[in-house]
């Protein structure tokens, strides 16, 4: 990743899904940061863009870089607190839709293995028992694909799986995915070079985001189709 030029896209500059007087919800594509990274080159992001428009959004939580999907921001402080805290306590409910190289073993299933930084080949994450930090995901397959060349050969099997965390690790679904031995498609970081040069992109989605509005209290789902076909 020594040689990455941040290109993100252009088009739209933002994508609203919903707004009111609260909060902001969009669909962050694939490749856009969700805050401005440290070198001035890395400054375009998910939140930079919203500021300009709504200069009192605040960020709540996060996508990887290369994850698209839902994302949401406070446009209050009363807001920004109230969301962060369901975050906090894993209060709120979200699903993620992934392509994998590979089909797993199982049709469903549980990970349950706690991560930490892999320091010296950071941004990478790695699983550690003694001090990573609790990661769970429940998974279930919805779909299984062949990917093929331009002879049409079948070079690659794949699964489309839903992904639910618990918990919101760096990196927690990839990591996971790759401990199953079925990384996800497009992931420079853990997929292999096939899996890597079978998708132009991470095929990671943020499907489904639910919270409890901070000023009803009710619950409030959005949701975002992928941009890859899950059939």
């Amino acid at each position: 990743m020594s040689n990455f030029i941040y290109a993100p896209p252009q088009q739209p500059w933002l994508d609203i899904i919903y707004q009111d007087d609260a909060i902001i919800v969009l669909n962050k594509p694939s490749g856009l940061l969700s805050v401005p990274g440290r070198l001035p080159e890395h400054n375009d992001s998910i939140a930079s863009r919203v500021q300009e428009q709504f200069p009192t959004a605040t960020i709540v939580h996060r996508l990887d870089m290369c994850t698209s999907g839902v994302i949401l921001m406070a446009l209050t402080k009363a807001a920004q607190s109230h969301i962060s805290r369901q975050f906090q306590q894993r209060s709120t409910s979200k699903y993620y839709y992934a392509r994998l190289e590979g089909v797993p073993t199982a049709n469903n299933g549980s990970i349950d293995l706690p991560l930490r930084c892999d320091w010296p080949n950071r941004p990478r994450q790695m699983v550690d028992f003694i001090d990573g930090k609790s990661a769970l995901t429940h998974w279930n397959i919805i779909s299984k694909q062949q990917i093929t060349d331009e002879n049409n050969d079948t070079y690659l099997e794949s699964a489309t799986v839903l992904l639910k965390p618990v918990t919101g690790r760096s990196h927690q679904l990839r990591v996971h995915m790759l401990a199953l031995g079925t990384p996800i498609l497009g992931d420079e970081l853990y997929a292999s070079a096939q899996g890597v040069a079978a998708a132009e992109h991470l095929q990671l989605h943020a499907a489904m985001l639910e919270i409890d509005h901070p000023l009803t209290e009710e619950k409030i789902q959005f949701k975002v189709k992928p941009p890859f076909s899950i059939d």
